[in-house]
């Protein structure tokens, strides 16, 4: 058995994680390794587990993941340092015979690990400069600057995702060039890579990400977010954003009901996921499962039996 990359990827709510475990445990079941690796940007960040529908150690079912809660709440975190942690982890595992599954379904994290291209350079001063003008001004007055100077990029950005929006105006100030540049529609492998993607119909998938969001706070979502806070998570670039949580902490604020505050993170939640999915279906290596499809589980078996000759 060759010791092939896996990925696991599809909108956030579709049941990647469950589906990474089958893999995992057909790859054992037949006598070879396999460990899971995290691709899910928000899962990197101790202490934030229920808005990130983060596994429990139990349900895990004793198959070893990497890269989840190897950042402290106030870490930024991004794509080139993620490709920088991510590739050479999964070689070494390669090294052991151990079949590396990516799992998540962060885009520019995945395409950081799938994809070969080289990150574009950062300015200090210039992101400074930036990062303050998003203080000042909001993320959706810098998505709209975004959008004077590169149209393209904004419509790949969330307005509310201010960091990547930032990101993109520093790629293009920097080089002259479209950020979309640093990431072609038509990837180069680093290398050969099994992909599986795994979506629904669009209504349903609506109605599960908002039944997810509601079990959220059944869970205590706020109670876990008020815990982050003297952590410092109000400061963390990344995670203070993450979506759920920002709305959390406006509810702890008193900025937004409870309804306000769940309705903003369905309405964002949903949102990402159509996102998730126009960014994914121009990847064409990605063999789509139906979620809903009762020989889900079987065809994505026959794909990594015939991808590692099992």
């Amino acid at each position: 058995m060759q010791s092939k990359l896996i990925a696991v990827v599809g909108p956030t709510g579709a049941g990647k994680s469950d589906l990474g475990l089958q893999i995992a445990q057909q790859i054992t079941a037949a006598g070879g390794k396999a460990e899971i690796v995290n691709s899910d940007s928000m899962q990197f960040y101790r202490g934030m587990d229920i808005g990130t529908a983060k596994l429990s150690l139990p349900e895990r079912l004793g198959i070893k993941h990497h890269l989840i809660d190897w950042l402290d709440i106030t870490d930024e975190s991004t794509a080139a340092e993620y490709q920088a942690e991510a590739r050479p982890l999964i070689e070494n595992l390669q090294s052991q015979g151990i079949v590396p599954i990516l799992v998540g379904g962060s885009m520019l994290y995945v395409a950081a690990v799938l994809n070969n291209f080289e990150f574009p350079a950062r300015d200090a001063k210039l992101r400074l400069q930036l990062e303050q003008e998003l203080e000042e001004l909001g993320p959706h007055e810098m998505h709209r600057k975004l959008k004077a100077i590169d149209p393209v990029a904004a419509s790949r950005i969330i307005p509310e995702n201010g960091r990547r929006s930032v990101r993109a105006i520093e790629i293009v100030t920097l080089t002259g060039q479209p950020f979309a540049a640093a990431l072609p529609d038509e990837p180069e492998d680093w290398q050969p890579v099994l992909e599986i993607g795994i979506n629904g119909p669009r209504e349903d998938l609506v109605l599960r990400l908002e039944k997810r969001v509601h079990k959220m706070w059944q869970l205590g979502l706020v109670e876990e977010a008020r815990s982050l806070i003297p952590l410092g998570v109000r400061s963390g670039k990344t995670s203070s954003r993450a979506i759920g949580y920002s709305q959390a902490l406006a509810q702890i604020d008193g900025t937004m009901s409870e309804a306000e505050a769940i309705a903003d993170t369905v309405r964002l939640t949903q949102k990402y996921a159509r996102r998730q999915m126009s960014w994914f279906r121009r990847d064409s290596r990605i063999n789509w499962l139906d979620y809903q499809d009762q020989t889900m589980k079987s065809q994505a078996a026959s794909l990594v039996r015939t991808w590692l000759d099992l």
